[in-house]
């Protein structure tokens, strides 16, 4: 189906090595700190990627080593010291600062990650809807699930009675709602954008569009609390050299996408990566990573996802640090480039279905893994 090519070349970005394996991102210098920025190789990254490339680690005195790690043990090799900063999705940590991971966000990155998808002329038409319905997501645990949970109990539905989970790769997603294997999906970009580019689908709640969720910062730069309490000049000047390459993908999308696949950080179709880059909201913010991450505290314990006796302020005051040199003042007076062609044309959703109705052939999807 001619959804599948594209899904699985997007897919194919979130393939991981099974070792992290580290490779030089910027010349190393007598006068530069050494700092290893951990990665995934997915759509939403781009501004580490634009960050490296554009020399704002440099820039701030730093000498950045990209570290590639597996979705699967992201987490432990930052506890492990693996990498010291990276950007990451807020709900995906939290659970693992409150049972003690020490990490601590710094900063928002962007807003609009994550959908809940079902069939474009199918029942599943509101949120009441997906009650007593199968939904698919990438995994137990992973940040669709928890986003969606987090929207069944704000419409008073319990994710574990109200709701049958059935867990498929995420370019496998599309299929099974297309072969009634579920009734809806809960997804993330790359995933959400090809389906929706290709019109099979709808979206039911959208994080980048629909309140409370469209305000609310989904990932956030995120540190090693050993390296914070080490290096802290450091740590703030790697958050502000990522808060740079937010602002320049911000400006630039469709530079940014091109930047991603062509520097070979991601493998991916340039057109639609740009597609699903420009439905995120690359509006950095201090306030509003420390405000995203009480909400989802408070929102995941509502919906079971925290332990019932855990004091959510508490949890967020552990969980965001405010940084030297970092701060909303400094946002809003930071300036970045705008490239020529950096933006998107008007008619690149039906670029990307004219590409999809093009391409007929079917490709094995059992190289695509979970993304978030």
């Amino acid at each position: 189906m001619p959804s599948f090519r594209l899904l699985a070349t997007a897919c194919f970005g979130i393939v991981l090595l099974s070792i992290c394996h580290r490779s030089a991102a910027a010349s190393s210098g007598d006068n530069l700190t050494k700092i290893r920025v951990g990665y995934v190789g997915i759509t939403c990254e781009a501004p580490i990627f634009c960050a490296v490339e554009n020399g704002y680690f440099k820039e701030e005195g730093l000498d950045a080593q990209l570290v590639k790690c597996e979705w699967s043990n992201y987490k432990d090799v930052l506890a492990l010291g693996g990498f010291d900063i990276t950007h990451h999705l807020i709900m995906y940590l939290l659970k693992p600062i409150e049972q003690g991971l020490d990490v601590k966000f710094t900063a928002g990155v962007h807003r609009g990650c994550l959908r809940i998808q079902a069939l474009a002329g199918g029942k599943v038409k509101t949120v009441q809807d997906l009650r007593g319905k199968r939904i698919g997501v990438p995994g137990m645990g992973t940040p669709p699930f928890i986003f969606t949970n987090r929207v069944l109990a704000a419409n008073g539905m319990n994710g574990s009675r109200d709701v049958t989970w059935v867990v498929f790769p995420s370019g496998e997603l599309g299929l099974a709602l297309q072969k009634g294997q579920v009734d809806a999906v809960a997804d993330s970009e790359p995933i959400g954008t090809l389906l929706l580019a290709d019109g099979k689908v709808r979206n039911v709640v959208d994080q980048a569009t629909d309140a409370p969720y469209k305000d609310e910062y989904c990932c956030a730069v995120v540190v090693s609390g050993k390296f914070l309490a080490n290096n802290p000049r450091a740590a703030a000047a790697a958050t502000r050299a990522l808060l740079k390459g937010a602002k320049w993908v911000q400006e630039n999308p469709a530079a940014a996408a091109r930047l991603s696949v062509e520097k070979k950080y991601l493998a991916s179709n340039p057109e639609l990566n740009a597609l699903a880059i420009s439905h995120l909201n690359y509006l950095p913010s201090v306030s509003g990573a420390e405000a995203a991450v009480n909400s989802a505290a408070v929102q995941m314990k509502a919906a079971g996802m925290l332990d019932p006796g855990t004091d959510v302020s508490a949890l967020a005051k552990k969980a965001f640090v405010h940084l030297d040199g970092v701060s909303d003042e400094w946002l809003q007076n930071l300036q970045v480039n705008k490239v020529a062609d950096g933006q998107l044309p008007p008619d690149e959703i039906y670029r990307v279905r004219a590409e999809l109705a093009a391409d007929s052939k079917t490709p094995d999807l059992a190289s695509c893994c979970s993304s978030h």
